[in-house]
């Protein structure tokens, strides 16, 4: 009988809807499943492919999941979110980012992505422009592309430390712009934009009527200056989407919450787009979101202290390598080098470093056609991981690489 039913049903061709034709990916789960698959095989893979923190989740966040668990905090909750959970958030983006912030301002939801889903699928109709930064997060291009937009990307240059060129900015914006996304701390290159950068391109923008998604999931990670949001620029509240999140701050991955900060009136749009989607985010997370923002920081402190000792060791380990050359990145945990003195394409030699070499990383290329001539490795790993996947990596070049 099943053989029966399994050839009735694959006589019939699967017709997918045109727009997904247009819908990306995000390399990093690829790659990572080519190299278990390796495992698989008895090979030895060091992972610096995939963006998460190799830190275990802080125990007084657990400890708060688990007795949400038993209090019952099982069931439905909100499409926008627990009463309390975004109410903490509220105060937090109040004091973070000098700006008043009331509770239905924010919107809960499983992760950071659906505030890229939602803040284009909500602002953006076929035809229109949304500038996004490239190389940049995957997502952002395949969102727009998905729904019908035209992606329209500003170059991040290694010469200007990764920073986009305000008058390129300018350059790129018509009448046609309904949205432009921003990200700093930076994914893949670890840029961070200054208080001047995030004011020049306030300044570009002025007056007119456009939407700036500011991705700010990597805010508590930076080693070298701080954090400023365009949030926090005069005029520009009512004009910003911040999205952020737990999954890199607490080391909270799986547990899948994130959240937007939007006008009011935009985050009843965003909580009506959840309800249609996922009803709601898992009610203990939200409980133990309220722990991780509320209760002891020094976890975070400590995973940023570790993050910013193996980027130093792994960008000098890079820049002793033949046709490598790194920048210090000053934020997130990803190094960004440059190996166009290789010779080789940035997916070629991903691709070999970890068939051959056994170190997972990503081809810049995976983060936009501006990526071409770097790779991505992520530095949440282990000093011991990382050393050996420099060795590794070393003795490849040694061999391929004349």
């Amino acid at each position: 009988m099943p053989s029966a039913l399994m050839e009735t049903t694959t006589k019939f061709d699967l017709r997918l809807a045109s727009r997904m034709s247009r819908l990306g990916t995000e390399t990093a789960f690829e790659v990572l499943n080519r190299a278990r698959a390796l495992e698989k095989q008895g090979r030895e893979i060091v992972h610096l492919e995939i963006g998460e923190p190799d830190f275990a989740t802080p125990s007084n966040i657990v400890e708060a999941g688990v007795d949400a668990l038993y209090m019952g905090w099982t069931h439905y909750g909100p499409s926008a979110g627990l009463p309390d959970l975004r109410k903490e958030i509220a105060e937090y983006i109040s004091r973070t980012r000098d700006v008043p912030v009331s509770s239905d301002e924010v919107v809960v939801v499983p992760g950071g992505k659906p505030i890229i889903f939602f803040s284009i699928l909500a602002l953006v109709d076929e035809g229109d422009e949304v500038i996004y930064p490239n190389p940049g997060f995957p997502i952002y291009e395949s969102m727009i592309n998905y729904l019908g937009g035209k992606a329209v990307p500003i170059p991040l240059r290694e010469e200007r430390d990764f920073a986009l060129d305000v008058k390129e900015l300018a350059s790129l914006i018509t009448d046609r712009t309904k949205l432009i996304i921003i990200n700093s701390p930076q994914n893949p290159t670890g840029g961070v934009l200054t208080r001047k950068d995030i004011e020049d391109v306030a300044r570009v923008i002025g007056d007119r009527n456009i939407m700036v998604l500011s991705d700010e999931i990597y805010s508590r990670l930076i080693f070298e200056g701080e954090h400023f949001s365009i949030m926090s620029v005069p005029g520009f509240k009512d004009r910003t989407i911040l999205l952020d999140g737990f999954s890199k701050t607490y080391a909270m991955t799986g547990w899948r919450m994130g959240y937007g900060v939007m006008r009011p009136d935009l985050a009843a749009h965003m909580t009506r787009l959840m309800t249609n989607s996922n009803s709601c985010t898992a009610s203990f997370t939200q409980v133990a979101g309220i722990q991780a923002l509320s209760g002891d920081q020094s976890s975070v402190d400590k995973m940023c202290a570790e993050f910013k000792h193996r980027r130093d060791v792994f960008v000098a380990g890079l820049n002793k390598i033949k046709g490598f050359s790194c920048r210090m990145p000053k934020g997130a945990f990803y190094v960004f080098p440059n190996v166009a003195k290789t010779g080789w394409p940035s997916k070629k030699l991903a691709d070999a470093l970890l068939e051959q070499a056994g170190v997972a990383c990503l081809s810049g290329t995976a983060f936009g056609a501006f990526g071409e001539g770097y790779l991505r490795f992520s530095v949440a790993n282990s000093l011991e991981n990382l050393n050996t996947a420099l060795q590794w990596i070393e003795a490849w070049v040694g061999k391929n690489l004349r």
